[in-house]
């Protein structure tokens, strides 16, 4: 019998994503400086979680879906992190997007690690009973690695709010009292806090808004593409019209509408909460993604999902700034094409952080039972970016690095340092 050492062969969730989360880990780790045990230990996740999820249709019939969890570190605290339910989802997926999760908490200095679970269906095709039924199982499948001090999940693709409220009651039931610091992007009735649910697209909106400054651009003179129309490219649409920026361009899965003159972005909303997307609306002109992405621009928003603007198609983005409301949307090749164009990029863990520094507020306010109004938490929301951009731009130019490797390294170091205080048990 061969004896295989940890280093070679496949690893269960090497995948294309993953590959990708850990190259750009390596090319930010000569600049941060940390112990050689320290890098090999974060390349990994700590743990990594598959389960089964059988589940009874509303036609009768039985289905096993299979559900992932995967917590990347728990050297600063718990972990935290998205579900989300889609055909895509993956263990490689999870612990790609769980390792991006590490660096951006430790970028907002929450004191949290990164998590990612999920799992595999197609929700458009599940009625509201049978996503209930699924998250409900899923969530006993995952009580032996979650709690409020263990890891603590959120929405994300196609989860929301009543999703979160399943999986709080399906927990407290399993203990016996009530705990609202189980999950986070709850309803406020249960705990959930204000501004949660507007808190990434406003936080991408924030941390362009500081770019522009720095650029010294006026962000209500700025032409602005939206790919993706949810939560969070649907928020951050509407508060860059709120600024002033001409909305020229949105699109979600159904595709595409575009107007040079600018969007008429609180119609667009209205007609995707009444139609559960943008198809059908006529008031501009249709487009598809592909389209969308290679418009003249000012301004691109990257709110859909991963691996969206790639080495085939980064040559053909005529945008100044690219700020990344999603996780990984921007590939390897496609950030050395962009670099060399001079095209400037607002990472996702920087970008889309607002999600999570709201999760934590909300956190931090179930645990204390006292609660803050919108305005203070939107303050202190804005004060974090600030702070997180801030460090990110100044070592983005001492060092010469990308903002991408900036933020990275800077995440690094705040785990690194966790790390190397603490050891590695035994």
């Amino acid at each position: 019998m061969k004896e295989v050492s940890p280093g070679e062969g496949h690893l269960e969730w090497e995948t294309p994503l993953y590959r990708t989360a850990l190259a750009q880990y390596e090319q930010a780790l000569p600049y941060a400086n940390v112990e050689e045990f320290v890098a090999e230990r974060l390349r990994y996740p700590e743990r990594s979680l598959v389960v089964s999820v059988p589940v009874k249709l509303d036609s009768g019939r039985w289905t096993v879906f299979p559900g992932y969890r995967v917590q990347h570190s728990t050297v600063l605290g718990p972990t935290k992190g998205g579900v989300r339910y889609d055909q895509e989802v993956t263990l490689g997926e999870c612990a790609a997007l769980a390792m991006w999760m590490t660096w951006k908490c430790a970028l907002l200095r929450l004191p949290y690690g990164g998590a990612k679970g999920g799992v595999r269906c197609s929700p458009r095709e599940l009625s509201r009973d049978e996503l209930q039924r699924i998250t409900r199982r899923f969530t006993a499948e995952l009580l032996p690695i979650i709690g409020p001090q263990e890891d603590i999940p959120a929405p994300d693709m196609a989860t929301n709010e009543q999703t979160m409220a399943w999986m709080m009651d399906t927990y407290s039931m399993q203990v016996g009292h009530a705990v609202p610091e189980i999950v986070t992007g709850k309803p406020v009735s249960l705990g959930g806090s204000l501004f949660r649910h507007e808190a990434t697209g406003a936080g991408v909106v924030m941390v362009i808004e500081r770019a522009c400054e720095r650029l010294g651009w006026r962000l209500a003179e700025q032409r602005c593409v939206v790919q993706g129309f949810g939560n969070v490219g649907g928020i951050a649409a509407a508060e860059l019209h709120e600024r002033g920026a001409q909305v020229v361009a949105v699109s979600d899965a159904s595709g595409g509408v575009h107007d040079e003159a600018g969007l008429d972005v609180a119609d667009l909303r209205r007609h995707a909460e009444e139609h559960g997307s943008l198809e059908g609306y006529s008031e501009a002109e249709r487009i598809t993604n592909e389209e969308l992405l290679e418009l003249p621009c000012d301004v691109l928003v990257l709110a859909a999902r991963e691996d969206q603007v790639t080495g085939e198609n980064a040559g053909r983005v005529h945008a100044r700034l690219i700020a990344e409301g999603a996780n990984g949307p921007t590939s390897l090749e496609a950030d050395a094409i962009l670099a060399d164009r001079g095209v400037i990029v607002l990472p996702d863990v920087l970008t889309n952080a607002g999600g999570v520094t709201v999760s934590y507020f909300e956190w931090v306010q179930d645990l204390g039972r006292l609660f803050w109004d919108r305005r203070e938490i939107r303050a202190k929301l804005e004060a974090q970016l600030d702070d997180a951009f801030e460090r990110v731009w100044r070592l983005a130019e001492e060092q010469s690095l990308s903002l991408r490797s900036a933020a990275l390294v800077a995440g690094i170091r705040e785990v690194a340092g966790a790390l190397e205080a603490r050891g590695i048990y035994p």
